[in-house]
């Protein structure tokens, strides 16, 4: 029977190998040399970056050559789960199933199906959002209150431990909420978002217009400073204040601009059009940021001001968060279905795969915050 059937020609089976080996064939010579990090790496075919170009293109024999590939791209000693953390804190992920807590020694619990979540400033908390829900949780699940709004996303938590505020953003702009719950308004109308509350000052939040970057009192309403947008109106994939206060990361495709205190930028990267940042996130404590760039069929991270390289590896990278102690950096890898803990001087790796299957998702999750020191 098994001869019986592999004798068997599948329509456009022939056409379809040749589509996937020439695209293959196209990204391998236009491939850039890779720094070597860690022996452990796999022999790569340099062409995990066009894989959703080819699955998009190809029929499903050619699928099945696109899934042997995917196989040579990431740690070959990946550990099957995640067994714990490297670094004190806990992780918050979402995934198709929702939102996930993720304990030091490996342990995850679902809080419920929500899109979007962060911490509160000590890790007591967590808000969440779904499509028309904001909502106030505990680590494990239990919700102390909800607010109905449409088309909620974006929430960001900031304050003391006795006085917190939630910014968030829906169809009306960007709204901030007390952490009770209470004293619900508008503060940005028709705004986007993303928000982010600036640490040590109560009520300055960080937000883009289509032509700026400002920081307003959102108890006064007053404009703190504000600065020209680099890179246009592309999307935002990171808006982020370092742990002092003192600057502001943003991060645009082809624009990353660090601002100081009254809108001066201390420090930009500027990739060509062949090249782009994917996410930039600061050290606590420090900053200093780190960088993901892809160029081609590449990714590598690095330390923005000194250029040192930390990791690399084909296929494009999608994020990096740091441990809330500073000395492990977390690189999500979707193409290997991997996570990247690399330790902050770049010298050592710890790699888990089958992530996706961990969090019972089609789609690769991602990491919505790693909080917080004991």
């Amino acid at each position: 029977m098994k001869r019986d059937l592999e004798r068997i020609e599948i329509p456009d089976e022939h056409d379809a190998r040749e589509r996937a080996w020439n695209v293959v064939q196209a990204a391998f010579a236009d491939r850039l040399p890779v720094e070597r990090t860690s022996r452990r790496l796999r022999p790569v075919l340099a062409l995990a970056v066009v894989l959703a170009v080819v699955t998009a293109a190809i029929s499903p024999p050619g699928r099945a050559v696109i899934d042997e590939i995917r196989e040579a791209v990431g740690i070959e000693r990946a550990q099957p789960a995640l067994f714990s953390l490297p670094a004190p804190g806990k992780l918050l992920v979402a995934s198709d199933e929702g939102v996930w807590v993720v304990q030091e020694d490996g342990s995850r619990r679902l809080l419920g199906d929500y899109r979007e979540a962060s911490w509160s400033p000590f890790g007591r908390f967590v808000v969440a959002a779904r499509e028309n829900e904001l909502a106030a949780l505990e680590p494990d699940g239990d919700v102390r209150w909800t607010l109905a709004r449409p088309g909620v996303r974006s929430p960001q938590w900031t304050g003391t431990q006795t006085d917190t505020k939630i910014a968030y953003v829906d169809r009306t702009g960007i709204r901030v909420v007390a952490g009770d719950g209470t004293d619900d308004r508008l503060v940005v109308p028709a705004a986007e978002g993303p928000v982010a509350w600036r640490p040590g000052a109560r009520g300055a939040l960080a937000y883009l217009t289509a032509r700026e970057v400002r920081v307003q009192d959102v108890d006064s309403g007053r404009i703190l400073w504000r600065a020209r947008r680099a890179g246009g109106t592309s999307p935002v994939r990171a808006l982020e204040w370092s742990s002092d206060g003192k600057r502001l990361l943003v991060l645009q495709p082809y624009g990353l601009r660090i601002y100081e205190e009254r809108g001066r930028v201390a420090a930009q990267d500027d990739p060509s059009d062949a090249t782009q940042d994917a996410d930039a996130a600061f050290r606590p404590g420090t900053r200093e940021a780190a960088v993901i760039r892809l160029h081609g069929s590449q990714s590598r991270v690095f330390r923005l001001a000194t250029r040192a390289p930390l990791f690399s590896g084909a296929g494009p990278f999608d994020q990096v968060t740091w441990s809330p102690d500073g000395r492990w950096l977390l690189v999500t890898w979707p193409t290997a279905d991997q996570w990247v803990f690399v330790r902050a001087d770049g010298k050592r790796i710890r790699a888990v795969a089958n992530v996706s299957e961990q969090f019972r998702s089609r789609s690769f999750p991602r990491v919505e915050g790693w909080c917080c020191l004991p």
